[in-house]
């Protein structure tokens, strides 16, 4: 991409001027035109597995024959992955041809200072998908979900909610449920939300007061109705609740987290299905085919080498359920942004990882080394500091089991 626009993204900061409102992004949008009223959206949020549905139900869209957009952030090889249609990047002329467009509608708010680099790829990100008249756009939330920029959306065919925990609590409240009612914000009028299985209770309450007040059906999956039918990495399930989508799914992506981002799919697409025909192959099918870099992604079998870019508590819990499936002894290349629960993420991977090898050679977010490797000293680890990223790379990867993990920023530049 031409280094001038470049120079305009990195502009803006990663969240731009807090928000109290959508009355920015309403001002962007309204001076492109309100692309987004042109478009279909599932809208997806939640503090872990968001990104893994979007994969997921973007994959089986695709495979059902519709033109599908999809929104995601953050970048992991370049910032084009982050607007794709039917698996395929924004080419670099489209965003060029775009973003002078975008520049201007924003200075023309009044808003220009306040406006985050998201703000600005989500404009246009809607403005390409309604040109290439998307017959879907699988939509993913940045930062909560009430005052995030995507909630501009009116409507949707439906809500699909992750895993919710505790994350940019500085942002979204300290409290479990401040943090739910903030994701419960993208429940739209009348418009079923499917929230994925094994959320905490106070989650449950919070959403099923939300989905009473907005008289939006409100569906829990139970992880009861599935019958698993491997083990270790091997993530295959009977399904048998829907009878239109009864049989076995072999999701990609690997942890039993990924069963129940699989769970909230299904029940996706079934609601879905009454605006858009989705056959239980495509959905088998979509399921198979995801996958994104960095979430308990394998690079490697012999010897194993896993990368996992998940920087929260619940994110770590579901990592160390993939390490213990393969009875851990892994030694982990970490990094890890300074305004994380960094000792409470250590403390849920520590039983299955060796050593560490510490890291900050990846971003200016990142915390030293030598703080990380205290932090998980404290915890009662062992830890190392890597002479350079590629000596720490290269020693994990002579591992019988090795792991890269803590930052989906650290996964980005080893991927680059």
């Amino acid at each position: 991409m031409c280094s001038d626009w470049l120079k305009f993204l990195d502009s803006f900061s990663r969240l731009g001027k807090r928000a109290v409102g959508l009355g920015r992004i309403r001002a962007l949008l309204k001076a492109l035109g309100d692309p987004q009223d042109k478009l279909s959206f599932i809208h997806v949020t939640g503090t872990n597995g968001k990104g893994s549905i979007c994969e997921m139900l973007s994959e089986v869209f695709i495979r059902s024959g519709y033109k599908t957009g999809l929104f995601t952030s953050p970048y992991i090889r370049e910032y084009n992955d982050r607007i794709r249609i039917d698996g395929a990047n924004i080419p670099d002329s489209e965003l060029l041809s775009l973003l002078p467009r975008v520049k201007a509608a924003a200075e023309s708010t009044g808003f220009m200072a306040d406006f985050s680099q998201f703000e600005i790829t989500q404009a246009a990100a809607f403005c390409y998908f309604s040109a290439q008249k998307c017959d879907i756009v699988i939509l993913e939330a940045g930062l909560g979900g009430l005052l995030d920029s995507t909630n501009v959306i009116d409507s949707n065919v439906c809500s699909v909610i992750g895993s919710v925990s505790y994350d940019h609590m500085a942002v979204l409240g300290d409290t479990l449920e401040a943090i739910a009612e903030q994701k419960a914000g993208i429940i739209k009028d009348g418009c079923p939300c499917i929230l994925s299985p094994c959320n905490d209770e106070r989650v449950i309450a919070v959403f099923e007061r939300i989905a009473k007040e907005k008289n939006a059906p409100l569906i829990i999956p139970d992880m009861g109705q599935i019958r698993r039918l491997g083990e270790g990495l091997d993530n295959r399930f009977e399904f048998s609740a829907l009878k239109c989508y009864e049989g076995v799914y072999s999701p990609a992506m690997t942890g039993e987290h990924q069963i129940r981002n699989a769970l909230a799919v299904i029940y996706a697409c079934f609601y879905a299905d009454k605006e858009y025909d989705i056959g239980v192959q495509a959905l088998k099918e979509g399921i198979a085919a995801a996958t994104i870099p960095g979430r308990a992604q394998i690079l490697s079998h012999s010897p194993l080498l896993i990368a996992d870019g998940g920087h929260n508590p619940d994110a770590a819990a579901a990592l160390a359920q993939v390490l213990g499936s393969e009875g851990g002894g892994f030694t982990a290349l970490i990094g890890m942004s300074a305004d994380k629960a960094i000792a409470d993420y250590i403390k849920k991977v520590l039983p299955y990882i060796d050593k560490f090898i510490c890291t900050d050679d990846f971003g200016e977010r990142a915390l030293d080394k030598m703080e990380l490797a205290a932090i998980i000293e404290s915890c009662g680890g062992r830890a190392d500091m890597a002479q350079s990223l590629a000596q720490g790379l290269d020693e994990v990867k002579r591992c019988d089991k090795g792991l890269i993990c803590g930052s989906l920023f650290l996964i980005s530049e080893i991927m680059t």
